[in-house]
């Protein structure tokens, strides 16, 4: 496991328009997308005091979050995640659930996961029981990925992001998700260093480095 670099901006329309030719012309699209983006579906947990989403809009040094994610509409490959802040350094850990995991946690049966022999759920258990950490938000939208190989970066525009208000059953088709507006999110993943060709690229008069959180937006509904 390896802390990266993380950074996010809220940029505009015409701002994605003009990075998706520039980053096209210097990295490579992740093999994973079809047309180029994929859908992302995740199920965010808090507590109900909210300590997941008051740490992050705190800006707290020390924090962690808890989702579980899917793409592409495809629940045959369903991932427990973790991601953990440290000093401005991002780190995610991350375990296969089955249909069948990931449909008892949404579903509130937790009995199973401390002999499940995977120590990321057992420590999401540990959370329900110690902290009651619970599923709380649904959150979906379309992600436009791109790779380069030096420095392990990883450049994505998100937009179309929308919530599932206070539905939980992540792995119904038929959930009700609403927007959450016209927002449009360029993140900046990297290990060690960033190249200059990359660093180039990402460059906008306009656009400030911000502490947006997607989660955080789609909690403004419930």
């Amino acid at each position: 496991m390896k802390y990266r670099h993380e950074y996010k901006h809220e940029i505009s329309h015409c701002d994605m328009l003009e990075l998706r030719n520039r980053l096209s012309a210097v990295m490579k699209k992740d093999v994973h997308a079809i047309d180029g983006k994929y859908f992302v579906r995740s199920l965010y947990f808090d507590n109900a005091q909210d300590k997941a989403l008051t740490e992050k809009l705190n800006g707290v040094n020390f924090r962690e979050k808890f989702r579980i994610r899917y793409y592409n509409h495809d629940t045959s490959v369903i991932h427990l995640e973790k991601k953990s802040k440290t000093n401005g350094l991002c780190l995610k850990e991350s375990v296969i659930l089955t249909k069948e995991m990931a449909q008892a946690i949404a579903d509130g049966d937790y009995g199973w996961m401390m002999q499940s022999g995977e120590p990321l759920i057992q420590e999401l258990y540990t959370k329900i029981s110690g902290q009651g950490l619970r599923p709380k938000t649904i959150v979906d939208y379309e992600r436009e990925p791109f790779i380069f190989t030096a420095g392990n970066v990883r450049i994505t525009l998100d937009y179309n992001i929308r919530t599932g208000l206070n539905c939980t059953d992540f792995l119904n088709p038929d959930c009700i998700t609403v927007p959450t507006g016209n927002a449009i999110i360029l993140e900046v993943k990297w290990d060690e260093y960033l190249p200059d060709i990359v660093r180039d690229a990402i460059q906008l008069s306009s656009c400030r480095t911000g502490n947006y959180s997607k989660y955080a937006v789609c909690r403004i509904y419930g």
